[in-house]
């Protein structure tokens, strides 16, 4: 019996790399400008999510090859490790891209019988806003503002929810992960804790090459190392997507779930402990954006200054819808705590390889 079909867009990406191998019971089509690294049987299409060309191309890879689910991936995240500074092209890419893709679904299960059953989107807390009065369920307002990534995902988490009805007999999950941690999470939110100068410059690759760690920069005030902070395992996220394929698709056309490790959140301060960073308390926040405008101007430091209200606010999300969807399975799925998935980033990223991942 022929495997069934599953279309993988942005699979270079890091948390495409953790799914690869958890997907040895479907056909893997991987859609990325870049093949990802990797082994393991899949076919790779090359395409620019961000060229409205691309809508005609991903409906004729559809239309060809009949998939089950698209799980869209494809997504700028950190902008100096991507090399994608310009946000109009950031904005093609996260925005557009996305409606693009459920244009391709749509029309693809307009020509179709057998056409796509799942569309599973992974968007982010970060569309709920940096600071939240209290903990977001799956109908608190989005309210993002300030950062583009947050903006884009605000965006394109909207453009999900209004295309979904369009997607006739397909099932539509939105996934609302907190920061990504795990030993081979590369992103500038964890790079405030790991201090690592990640900038482009020469200046910065000789501070890493000298094993130099840049300070974590927070104004004064008690508040800002008690505010609480989540995190997921990027493999429990890649758990959860190969859990919903498993599913039967949902009777009701869309289902959204806020997604964060087990247990209680994690203060700033506790996470600065964790990591052993070093900790600059300066003036107020006018005097935090100069410093990391300095940073990000000479190339030192891939955090943008945009990045500041979700660096100094409080942004936790209510996990419970999260629980009962994966029911007696939850803690097989989600097997880090929101501290355990933030400590193993501080591990070496050989000592949680994606074989292992398969294996466990």
């Amino acid at each position: 019996m022929a495997k069934p079909v599953v279309v993988v867009t942005g699979v270079a990406g890091n948390l495409g790399s953790r799914l690869l191998p958890l997907l040895g019971n479907f056909t893997v089509i991987g859609v990325d400008v870049a093949p990802p690294r990797t082994e393991l049987p899949l076919q790779f299409e090359r395409m620019d999510l961000g060229e409205e060309s691309s809508t005609r191309a991903l409906y004729e890879l559809l239309r060809d090859t009949h998939p089950f689910a698209v799980i869209h991936l494809a997504f700028v995240i950190d902008p100096v490790r991507t090399g994608v500074l310009d946000v109009e092209r950031m904005w093609q890419i996260n925005v557009a891209g996305t409606a693009r893709v459920m244009e391709a679904i749509t029309e693809a299960n307009r020509m179709a019988e057998d056409g796509v059953k799942q569309f599973i989107f992974p968007s982010s807390v970060s569309a709920y806003g940096p600071n939240l009065p209290a903990p977001a369920t799956e109908d608190s307002p989005l309210d993002a503002h300030t950062l583009p990534y947050a903006i884009h995902k605000k965006q394109s988490d909207e453009v999900v929810q209004q295309r979904s009805p369009a997607l006739r007999g397909c099932s539509v999950y939105i996934l609302r992960p907190h920061i990504f941690a795990g030993a081979s999470v590369q992103n500038y939110l964890m790079g405030c804790f790991h201090g690592t100068p990640n900038g482009k410059s020469e200046r910065a690759k000789k501070m890493r090459e000298a094993g130099k760690r840049l300070p974590v920069i927070l104004p004064r005030g008690h508040q800002y190392l008690d505010n609480k902070i989540q995190f997921i395992h990027v493999d429990d996220m890649a758990r959860l997507i190969v859990h919903i394929l498993r599913r039967e698709p949902e009777t009701q056309r869309l289902t959204v779930l806020n997604v964060g490790g087990r247990g209680e959140p994690l203060t700033f301060g506790r996470c600065i402990q964790m990591a052993q960073a070093k900790l600059i308390r300066v003036p107020g926040k006018w005097t935090m954006r100069q410093i990391l405008k300095f940073g990000w101007k000479w190339k030192i430091s891939a955090i943008p200054p945009e990045a500041i209200p979700y660096m100094t606010g409080e942004y936790i999300m209510n996990t419970d819808r999260l629980r009962k969807f994966l029911g007696p399975e939850y803690e097989d799925v989600i097997r880090y705590t929101v501290s355990d998935a933030f400590a193993e980033s501080f591990k070496p990223a050989a000592a949680t390889t994606a074989q292992e991942v398969a294996a466990g």
